[in-house]
């Protein structure tokens, strides 16, 4: 499965509305945890089964919990059994529909 999810601390810790050091420490959980990832400025995803995934999220959602009494999480997965490397084969597939469409209209 692949979950997305983003993890804030529901406070910003000072007036900047800066909430990185929070961040970095749900992000290393999930590089500590030898899933498959990949973090972009929006969201992280993660790739793995069920349990294992739900619990990064909620080891990250932890370590963000050090630093606010409130956590904003969002979540988004896709369940696909029998599926793996799809972190990066979905990337695969959309690349090579995106240049069969362009040699198709050029």
């Amino acid at each position: 499965m692949l979950v997305a999810f983003s993890v804030a601390p529901g406070v910003a810790a000072d007036a900047s509305g800066s909430v990185h050091d929070a961040v970095a420490d749900a992000i290393a959980v999930v590089r500590a945890s030898g899933l498959p990832h990949r973090t972009d400025a929006m969201f992280t995803t993660i790739e793995g089964e069920w349990d294992e995934c739900m619990a990064v999220v909620k080891a990250a959602c932890d370590g963000v919990g050090a630093h606010s009494q409130r956590v904003s999480l969002v979540l988004k997965a896709d369940i696909r059994p029998g599926y793996t490397g799809e972190l990066d084969g979905k990337l695969e597939r959309l690349e090579d529909a995106l240049s069969a469409k362009e040699s198709r209209d050029s």
